[in-house]
């Protein structure tokens, strides 16, 4: 089966400078291992629109998203051969990470438009900058908008569904997400992240829409599938979500430095299966996927290979 690829080339555009992670590296990467896997080809291909000012704003504080955007004018009033800023410690902006963020935020609103409107059953947003982080107010840990929230939001506004789960398995923490959906009765999130971890948190109960799963260090991908098996799917089963959001990310491999989680491919593929097992009960396969970590080139790209893989019911 065909899925939605949805990626905008001015996602290239945000740099946090020489050497970081969070590089544009990254989605040549995932793109290199498609192509070299042969599913580039199948996948139905979409440009990102930019997101609107009113969509991020049913997540995020207006005053908030203003400030964002102004930084497109950075260069007037900071040394144009460096024109950059921090939003917080870990995060630079520079004149074109605004349209970047809204091409990222963009793709989760597409992707769940053609989802609902039944042109694809699933869709991945290969974007960046990532967004879990992305408090209602503040920016945080490489991430602006919180485009999995921002996808959530829209299937809840626009489509009138009442059970939206978001689910991440990103190594750290969506702290951002969780700050956003807590209390949400149309909002199951779930979460996966090793701990004690950036950014310190998640252990506690914060509200009973919030499932928070937190792995130790060194932990492999038997200890992460019974996390998920007794955690999250429970929880989703008991929920019966008409959509499932994911935001994946895959800095929780073996091979990433970021972190001192063991998972591999096939943990991604397995995951990515039990969670469209679910979707496939309860909402009609409709899954929205948005990239968040990974940054480690090549595990990055076989570990996004895996997890198509799945989505387009190739496994």
């Amino acid at each position: 089966m065909t899925i939605a690829y949805i990626y905008h080339p001015d996602c290239l555009l945000h740099d946090m400078g020489e050497g970081h992670p969070e590089c544009p590296a990254r989605i040549e990467a995932i793109e290199d291992q498609l192509k070299a896997s042969h599913l580039f080809d199948f996948l139905r291909h979409y440009e990102a629109p930019l997101a609107t000012v009113a969509q991020l704003a049913r997540v995020h504080d207006k005053n908030y998203i203003s400030r964002v955007l102004s930084y497109s004018k950075l260069e007037a009033y900071v040394d144009a051969e460096a024109p950059h800023a921090y939003l917080d410690p870990d995060t630079l902006i520079t004149p074109k990470t605004p349209q970047a963020a809204l091409r990222s935020s963009g793709a989760a609103i597409m992707a769940t438009d053609l989802v609902m409107t039944g042109k694809t059953k699933a869709a991945f947003c290969c974007v960046r900058p990532p967004g879990h982080h992305a408090l209602r107010g503040e920016s945080m840990g490489f991430c602006f908008f919180d485009n999995v929230a921002v996808g959530a939001a829209h299937a809840i506004a626009e489509y009138g569904l009442q059970r939206v789960a978001i689910v991440d398995f990103d190594v750290h923490h969506g702290n951002g997400t969780e700050d956003i959906v807590k209390d949400n009765p149309n909002i199951l999130f779930c979460s996966t992240f090793q701990h004690p971890f950036y950014p310190y948190c998640g252990t506690e109960e914060t509200a009973s829409n919030i499932i928070n799963a937190p792995l130790a260090a060194g932990s492999d991908g038997e200890k992460f599938r019974a996390a998920v098996s007794e955690h999250w799917l429970p929880a989703l089963h008991k929920f019966m979500p008409q959509m499932i959001f994911i935001s994946a990310g895959f800095d929780a491999h073996y091979d990433d430095d970021m972190s001192s989680l063991r998972l591999v491919e096939r943990d991604y593929a397995w995951v990515t299966q039990e969670l469209l097992h679910i979707a496939d009960k309860y909402g009609e396969g409709r899954v929205v996927s948005t990239l968040e970590g990974g940054y480690e080139l090549h595990s990055l790209g076989r570990s996004v290979t895996a997890h198509l893989r799945v989505l387009m019911r190739m496994n």
